[in-house]
C-alpha cells in the first residue's frame, strides 16, 4: 500500500514492508521507481528489517514538480522520512542516491547507522580520451546525454538496453513500458532532466565526514563508468581509513540489484552483521 509524506515543496510516496526489526530505507536512481527493489524487499524483510522503499522527488508516486533535485534535497527527503518512521536506519541508495545516502550521514549521524551505495555517483567525474576507448562507456554516455539535452524517453530506454549486459528480468519488458509510462505524465521527464544536470560534487565534499559503515556495490560490467572497479576504490579511498568495503558483483551493469538480487541481498546482509545497529544478530 502506497503511503505519503508531504514536505515542504511536494510530497513523498513510499511503502512500508515489515512490522519489526531495524529499518532500512531504499532509495533508486533518477528515470526510475521504488519497483526498482521489487526483488530485494522481501529478502531484505525475511532477515528481519523493516523496510521502506521510496519514490524521489519527481519520480514515481512522488510530486513531479521541486524547486530543485539536487543529492542535498535527496539526503533531506530521505532524513525526513527516517524521522517520520521512527530512526534511525540503514539507508540504501542507487546511483544519484548513492551519492544522497552519503550526504544524509555525513550531516545527521545519529539517525544513519550505515550505508549502502550500489552503483553510486557520489564523487565529481571527468571524461578521458582512455575513457571513450570502452564502447559500452561510450554508447551508455551518449544515451545518457541524449536523454538529459532532449528530453527523450526514446534515449533513456536506448540507455537502459546499455546499462542491463546480460541478464533481465522475466517482467523486463512490462517494466520498460512502466517506466516509459512514468517519464511521459507532466514534469517526470522535467524531474529526469534536472537530476542529470546535478554534479555530485555536494556528495564528494560529504565523504570524508562520513562516520558509519559503508558499502560500495558495483556492476563489473556498468557502462557508466569506463571502470568500475576504480571507481568504487576511489570512492572508499576518499572515506575515513577503514569505514568502507567494497564488493563487485560479476557481469552486472548500472542496476545490480535488478539483475543480481540475490547477490547483492547477501553483500547487504554480511556487511551489516556486526554493525552497531545489528549487533543483536551477529
Amino acid at each position: 500500500m502506497t503511503e505519503h509524506l508531504t514536505l515542504d515543496g511536494g510530497t513523498l510516496a513510499y511503502d512500508l514492508t515489515g512490522t519489526t526489526g531495524p529499518l532500512m530505507v531504499l532509495a533508486h536512481g533518477m528515470g526510475d521507481s521504488r519497483e526498482a527493489f521489487r526483488f530485494l524487499v522481501p529478502t531484505l524483510v525475511e532477515a528481519g528489517y523493516r523496510v521502506a522503499a521510496v519514490d524521489l522527488r519527481g519520480c514515481g508516486e512522488s510530486s513531479a514538480a521541486w524547486a530543485s533535485y539536487t543529492r542535498t534535497d535527496i539526503a533531506g527527503d530521505l532524513l525526513a522520512l527516517v524521522r517520520h518512521l521512527g530512526g534511525p536506519a540503514v539507508l540504501v541508495g542507487h546511483s544519484i542516491a548513492g551519492g544522497a545516502v552519503t550526504i544524509a550521514a555525513a550531516t545527521a549521524p545519529e539517525l544513519v547507522t550505515a550505508i549502502v551505495e550500489l552503483a553510486p555517483f557520489t564523487r565529481k567525474q571527468s571524461m578521458s580520451l582512455r575513457d571513450l576507448r570502452v564502447a559500452s562507456y561510450r554508447r551508455g554516455m551518449r544515451h545518457l546525454l541524449g536523454t538529459t539535452l532532449l528530453g527523450s524517453t526514446r534515449q533513456w530506454a536506448k540507455y537502459l538496453d546499455v546499462a542491463y549486459p546480460g541478464p533481465r528480468p522475466a517482467d523486463w519488458d512490462t517494466r520498460l513500458g512502466q517506466i516509459t509510462a512514468m517519464l511521459a505524465e507532466p514534469g517526470r521527464m522535467k524531474a529526469m532532466q534536472a537530476m542529470g544536470r546535478t554534479p555530485p560534487v555536494d556528495a564528494g565534499e560529504q565523504l570524508r565526514n562520513v562516520r558509519c559503515p559503508v558499502l560500495v556495490v558495483e556492476g563489473s560490467a556498468d557502462p557508466d563508468w569506463a571502470a568500475p572497479q576504480a571507481e568504487g576504490e576511489a570512492i572508499i579511498a576518499d572515506l575515513p581509513t577503514g569505514l568502507g568495503r567494497l564488493v563487485i558483483i560479476d557481469d552486472a551493469g548500472h542496476y545490480p540489484h535488478v539483475q543480481f538480487p540475490a547477490e547483492v541481498a547477501t553483500a547487504v546482509l554480511t556487511f551489516l552483521v556486526g554493525t552497531s545497529q545489528d549487533g543483536d544478530r551477529a
